[in-house]
């Protein structure tokens, strides 16, 4: 306990405190500026759940969050088994989806912000058009934007999730598939009955990082799409500093920014719940 007292600390000064003023705030007129504002109790989080915009960046924030988390394990998992075959070229293609992640995310929307121009310069029209199809307003209709954004979140983070469960599987004992290949298992049953089971640490580290990083997801939808067209791919963090920065609503943001954090706790524990359960099975 005593070595754990300066983390806690720390933890208390710079997470517990700012979040019980937040809190506080959250039930005020605040305007981030003045020190002179009023009580005004549930005002703001009644304003919160009547507004559209709100709404509806709740509603794609838990969209992105639960499609990339699920899209990601269930390509990175193949992708890891299939580098962990003997082949020629395995260390660069390693090296290759690893490094798919490592620039900013703000850098990969602005370049994927180039691909995806609804315009017909932009790089994906003009493939269409060089096959003699219909060109799509990728990032200025609400559906394809809502794609673009999750599909470049997944291109970017598969490579990355892949490399940590080549590391689980690298410690898988060999005599394990030796034996199942004596006992006549095909690679299926290999997969399912030895692979998988051993995976269940890696699936539940992956998805709780996946999760975590979608929930407070900010940089890539603000440099791809901007949060448009209208609010289709707006996140609850681009609303919170909208709001409580960019219009001086504290109030209003510090009530959004609660309800935020809440959200995740409920989020992440009945992940967490359901990502033991599906380990102590497993073990």
């Amino acid at each position: 306990m005593w070595f754990l007292l300066p983390i806690l600390l720390v933890f208390s000064v710079l997470t517990i405190a700012p979040l019980a003023q937040s809190f506080v705030y959250s039930l005020t007129d605040y305007n981030g500026y003045s020190d002179n504002f009023n009580f005004i109790g549930l005002d703001n989080y009644i304003t919160v759940f009547l507004d559209a915009s709100l709404l509806s960046s709740l509603g794609f924030t838990l969209l992105y969050a639960f499609s990339v988390t699920l899209i990601v394990t269930c390509l990175a998992i193949p992708l890891a088994v299939t580098l962990n075959k003997a082949m020629w070229g395995r260390s660069f293609a390693r090296s290759l989806f690893f490094f798919l992640g490592v620039p900013a995310q703000a850098i990969i929307g602005l370049i994927w912000q180039y691909i995806f121009s609804p315009l017909d310069s932009g790089v994906a029209n003009r493939i269409l058009k060089s096959l003699g199809m219909t060109t799509i307003q990728w990032l200025s209709e609400d559906n394809w934007a809502r794609f673009c954004v999750i599909f470049v979140a997944v291109w970017m983070q598969v490579g990355w999730h892949a490399t940590l469960y080549l590391a689980y599987l690298q410690t898988i004992p060999a005599d394990l598939y030796e034996q199942a290949r004596v006992d006549g298992a095909n690679n299926r049953q290999q997969f399912i009955h030895i692979t998988l089971p051993q995976l269940t640490g890696g699936i539940v580290t992956s998805m709780f990082l996946l999760m975590t990083s979608a929930l407070k997801i900010y940089d890539l939808p603000f440099t791809l799409t901007g949060g448009g067209p209208g609010y289709a791919t707006n996140t609850l963090t681009q609303s919170i500093i909208l709001r409580g920065i960019g219009q001086s609503d504290y109030g209003l943001g510090s009530a959004l920014s609660t309800l935020f954090t809440v959200a995740c706790i409920i989020v992440i524990a009945i992940q967490m719940g359901i990502s033991n359960a599906v380990s102590r099975r497993f073990q």
